[in-house]
């Protein structure tokens, strides 16, 4: 199974997030594998050798960016990763932080069985968050909250 309907926030008829996961399901394919990313992400994508960068369709609340950086083949173990590609996330997000002037953040890779992790989507990801104070929803003693496990 590449996703897990239980780790989306919401499990209504009203949740968009929730409901894309499911008919993700039911299609059998991994929406994060770069033969499936279009059908299920509309934003704009930027190619590397072994990462893909993206915002974020489905961004935490109340964040100010939020990116998704996905392993472009379809592993979902930090253990799988090359040197190479190590090097290349580095890249990217010193990259990313530097270009958007994200002054301070939170980088969160998602791998192995989603049951631990909380991600809904089993392929290798990671995550660049810059969360937003001044939002009304924001919650000074909570700030920015991500399920994990």
């Amino acid at each position: 199974m590449f996703v897990n309907h239980d780790n989306t926030k919401a499990r209504s008829k009203t949740d968009i997030y929730g409901n894309v996961i499911s008919q993700i399901a039911q299609d059998g394919v991994c929406p994060f594998c770069s033969e499936h990313l279009a059908k299920y992400h509309k934003r704009p994508i930027l190619q590397k050798k072994y990462w893909i960068l993206t915002d974020n369709m489905y961004p935490y609340k109340p964040s100010l960016r939020h990116k998704l950086i996905i392993h472009k083949e379809h592993i979902t173990h930090i253990n799988e990763l090359s040197q190479e590609a190590w090097v290349e996330l580095q890249n990217i997000v010193k990259e990313e932080t530097l270009s958007e002037n994200i002054t301070g953040g939170t980088l969160i890779m998602r791998f192995g069985d989603t049951h631990f992790t909380g991600a809904s989507v089993s392929h290798l990801h990671a995550h660049i968050v810059q969360s937003n104070p001044e939002d009304s929803s924001y919650d000074q003693v909570k700030g920015l909250t991500m399920r994990i496990g």
